[in-house]
């Protein structure tokens, strides 16, 4: 059935639009105009394209470490649907060899009973750096294997993106890696400059939350933050949540990279879509949630509960970027790093009906998947 929205405003990926009609029908767009036979629907605020997330690792108190299910990946996509995330990637951090091959099984079965908004997966580890490695349990962190390659390879679990640290993996397993459809990405890791460039030179096109966890930028020793903000091809994710990089650092990057090369992601855990009190437990230590900001009790930085909406918001009134570059971050980009551009990031004929209603306050008022209304404020 076809359906149309007239809403005040439109932004189309590029530019803004007054009162654009956008008419959708089994799940794509297949016309900017009023069509005969359907009344349109006025709507209030602004039409965005929806919001994908490239590193979710729970939400709506779920997490794909503790929990690997389809019920637990719908609950996760329900949590950020909320923000306007259409298309997600839910992320396992590092763990054991069948918590990854149960992790794999249900994003398969996620993706083939049609759950909304799940494009793939994302392995954050195990192949990382023991100095660099965050909340990552130590104990899990390991050298890759036959095992690990034969999940990573799988042709199941649509678009496959892998964090890995480049000096625990040599150029031919990252040169295996791509051969077989995986987006390999750089992070956790204490790599020197010369290892970064080899390991891009071999295929990896992105790197995970630039600045964290990763060698910093030194004047003789350009370090992963260097070898990322130099290159002109590779994407970098940011996680812009006050909290994680400077807003110094943050414009510093965007400001040197190349028009269209660092995403918004949120790095999200459980508390996604819970009460501010919101705690849980990752790998035997409390996590605990103090306003927007997330600490084991350890002292480390244990992901985020960003949203996607708030990392807009966040780059416009921290960073004082546009809205327009703003959303571009948050849907066009990372659909480009996945390969999804051609369907998703940007309103074009025949692309999927992935749509956000902002109001005038910026804040989520509609998310539609696939021209299903999903959540309504």
């Amino acid at each position: 059935m076809k359906q149309t929205l007239i809403a005040e405003q439109v932004f189309d990926g590029e530019k803004f639009h007054r009162e654009l009609p956008i008419t959708f029908e089994d799940g794509r767009i297949v016309a900017f105009d009023c069509v005969a036979g359907v009344t349109p629907q006025q709507v209030s605020g602004t039409l965005v394209p929806g919001f994908i997330d490239v590193q979710v690792n729970g939400g709506g108190g779920a997490l794909l470490n503790a929990d690997r299910s389809v019920k637990c990946i719908e609950t996760i996509g329900k949590a950020h649907a909320q923000f306007g995330t259409t298309g997600f990637l839910p992320t396992l951090i590092t763990d054991n060899i069948d918590v990854m091959q149960t992790a794999a099984d249900a994003v398969a079965k996620a993706i083939d009973v049609g759950a909304s908004g799940v494009l793939g997966v994302h392995f954050e580890g195990p192949h990382l750096s023991v100095p660099k490695k965050g909340v990552h349990p130590q104990s899990h962190i390991r050298r890759i294997s036959d095992a690990e390659l034969a999940i990573f390879c799988r042709k199941d679990l649509g678009t496959k993106v892998v964090t890995l640290a480049p000096e625990n993996v040599s150029v031919e397993v990252i040169k295996a890696l791509v051969a077989e459809d995986v987006r390999v990405c750089l992070g956790h890791s204490n790599a020197d400059y010369e290892t970064v460039v080899a390991a891009l030179e071999a295929g990896a096109t992105g790197f995970t939350h630039l600045f964290n966890a990763m060698s910093p930028m030194g004047s003789r020793d350009p370090g992963m933050v260097g070898a990322a903000i130099e290159s002109r091809d590779a994407w970098c994710g940011l996680i812009v949540d006050g909290h994680h990089v400077h807003a110094a650092s943050a414009k510093v990057a965007i400001y040197a990279k190349p028009r269209g090369k660092v995403m918004l992601v949120t790095d999200a855990m459980p508390p996604v879509g819970m009460a501010q009190d919101a705690s849980f437990e990752l790998f035997g230590t409390q996590v605990v949630r103090q306003g927007d900001r997330l600490n084991a009790v350890t002292g480390e930085l244990a992901g985020c509960v960003l949203d996607m909406v708030g990392a807009v918001n966040n780059s416009v009134n921290m960073l004082g970027l546009s809205l327009d570059e703003a959303l571009r971050m948050a849907a066009l980009y990372p659909a480009q790093f996945l390969g999804h551009e051609a369907t998703r990031g940007a309103f074009t004929l025949g692309c999927q009906a992935d749509m956000v209603l902002l109001d005038q306050h910026s804040r989520v008022a509609r998310t539609y998947i696939g021209g299903e209304l999903v959540y309504e404020a």
